[in-house]
């Protein structure tokens, strides 16, 4: 046995680090327990990866979703629009054509109406001027002017004017000629006199 000098007698330490005991053929718990505790933590690992990789899936999905979802109502709105619009369009379009086909026939009617008036609608003639009007009034039109009604310029036409003390306003005292109109549209205006309240005298000095 030697001795060194200037230091102590020491004799070299020896670890066995071997996971498995050579005599037992074991796993040694120390061995065991660290690599449960690496496959505890790799599965960790691979859990939180996964339940990332899981939700930045979810947010994706969820905002490829709500793209989709504002393109579909985007498109859907256009398309009510566009519906709408066309059905809008297709109404102007059939009461021009029905306004444009009935203002034509407005002289026929004052002809019907004359013929009335003096009593000479009689026979065929008034059933055929009987279905016209009716076919007429199918179609939405309807005649206009009361004598005895206040003058309104935006439906009515004066062709006559006076004055008279039996009215207190502007007043169509005749219709010289019925006004026709669709709904709210006037085809024409009804050609009137009218007549309005008479001037106070000036005072005599």
């Amino acid at each position: 046995m030697s001795t060194r000098e200037n230091g102590s007698e020491e004799e070299p330490v020896i670890r066995d680090n071997r996971k498995i005991d050579p005599e037992t053929g074991q796993v040694r718990e120390a061995a065991s327990a660290e690599a449960t505790g690496q496959s505890d933590k790799e599965q960790a690992d691979r859990s939180s990866s996964s339940s990332l990789a899981s939700d930045l899936a979810s947010i994706e999905l969820a905002t490829q979703l709500a793209e989709r979802t504002a393109d579909l109502q985007r498109l859907q709105a256009e398309y009510s629009n566009y519906r709408k619009r066309v059905e809008r369009d297709r109404a102007v379009v059939k009461e021009q054509a029905v306004a444009g086909a009935l203002t034509e026939l407005l002289p026929v009617l004052d002809d019907i109406g004359r013929a009335r008036d003096h009593g000479e609608l009689t026979g065929g003639f008034a059933k055929v001027s009987e279905s016209l009007e009716a076919a007429t009034g199918k179609l939405g039109l309807s005649a206009f002017g009361t004598k005895g009604e206040p003058f309104d310029p935006m439906v009515h036409e004066a062709l006559m004017h006076s004055y008279s003390p039996d009215v207190t306003e502007p007043t169509c005292v005749e219709i010289l000629q019925p006004g026709y109109r669709i709904g709210e549209r006037v085809l024409r205006p009804a050609r009137v006199a009218v007549a309005e309240p008479e001037e106070p005298a000036a005072d005599d000095n």
